[in-house]
């Protein structure tokens, strides 16, 4: 009797070990979906690439005017100061604002989904010229 309380006992054993290894696989594997979606929410884990987009500051000329980015999602504005004076990208709507661009820097500004609407922007030492819009659709 002894033996078949033994072989019962060791098919419990197997049984548990089973279990415990799929318990800890079912762990590790929520634990995974944890840490992504906690990177995600911080914008360290990027399952798309994000849209960029360029802008060229050029002595008061901005090219384009009008940049019309996706609503609600993480977009890339490079910023490329081409002219022979300073520049500097400002938008009070965006909150954006990138400092003195000297003549040949370029820089970009990160828009974090921004909701559908116009958001205009300015070169703040280019006040009479330099005016253009961000448009979330």
């Amino acid at each position: 009797m002894a033996s078949e309380t033994d072989a019962d006992n060791g098919a419990s054993s197997a049984k548990m070990e089973a279990a415990v290894t799929a318990g800890n696989l079912a762990a590790a594997a929520v634990l995974a979906q944890i840490v992504v979606s906690t990177l995600a929410t911080f914008g360290l884990v990027h399952a798309e690439e994000m849209a960029t987009f360029v802008l060229e500051m050029n002595d008061g000329v901005l090219t384009p005017e009008r940049i019309e980015i996706p609503a609600n999602t993480q977009v890339k504005i490079i910023l490329r100061n081409t002219g022979s004076t300073p520049a500097e990208f400002e938008s009070l709507r965006l909150r954006k604002e990138k400092k003195v661009l000297g003549p040949g820097v370029e820089s970009f500004i990160v828009i974090r989904r921004a909701s559908p609407e116009e958001y205009p922007f300015f070169d703040e030492f280019h006040l009479e010229t330099g005016q253009g819009v961000v448009v979330a659709r």
